[in-house]
């Protein structure tokens, strides 16, 4: 199984960051090593000064696919989740001022939160899922689906161009705006729509 995860597929997180608005997907990978299942407590790494939370929506691919045609993407998932990919900011803008790979940034132990997984044939419009991510009882992030500059369809054909997918694996499709830091003591609740599906606090 492994994570593959979308960058800057809202624009104002985009822009709240100061990046360009991508003409295609931007595209990197987590170990299976980097979830964080049921409820588990994330514990601040001690490499980093400033990780952020960055709540996504989390597709889950049925059937193995390369090169997937548009007219079928939509066979490929199964099920939909809420996830935090949580990033060490100061690693990644260090990396990025001299053009490094964002790995050590993103994809560290325990650094992508997941809840339980749904299926999809609970949400009627998969372009239309409004999700939230709640610190310290307060919403600090919340995006819809209908607002992604690529959508999973598109992502799924995307990635297969060049990735092929697996049963299992995992698609985090991007953040909307009003990421942040995170410190010890936080608590975070996700939410779809108006359901509570995980929570983690930082230890």
């Amino acid at each position: 199984m492994k994570i593959i995860a979308v960058g800057r597929n809202y624009i104002d997180h985009a822009k709240e960051l100061n990046n360009p608005i991508p003409d295609s997907p931007v595209i990197f990978m987590k170990p299976d090593t980097a979830l964080l299942k049921d409820n588990k407590d994330f514990y601040y790494p001690e490499f980093s000064q400033d990780v952020h939370y960055e709540v996504e929506l989390v597709f889950r691919i049925c059937n193995e696919g390369k090169h997937v045609s548009p007219k079928f993407a939509h066979k490929y998932i199964d099920a939909i989740g809420l996830g935090i990919d949580f990033t060490a900011r100061d690693i990644q803008s260090t990396h990025k001022e001299k053009g490094l790979p964002w790995e050590l940034a993103k994809s560290f132990d325990h650094s992508a939160v997941i809840s339980p997984l749904f299926p999809k044939e609970e949400f009627p419009d998969l372009k239309n899922i409004a999700f939230s991510l709640k610190k310290n009882d307060e919403i600090v992030q919340s995006g819809n689906t209908k607002d992604m500059i690529f959508d999973i369809d598109s992502l799924i054909v995307f990635i297969s161009t060049y990735i092929t997918l697996r049963k299992g694996d995992l698609i985090y499709t991007g953040t909307p705006a009003g990421v942040g830091p995170i410190a010890v003591g936080d608590k975070f609740e996700g939410f779809i729509q108006d359901s509570s599906v995980f929570r983690c606090q930082i230890k």
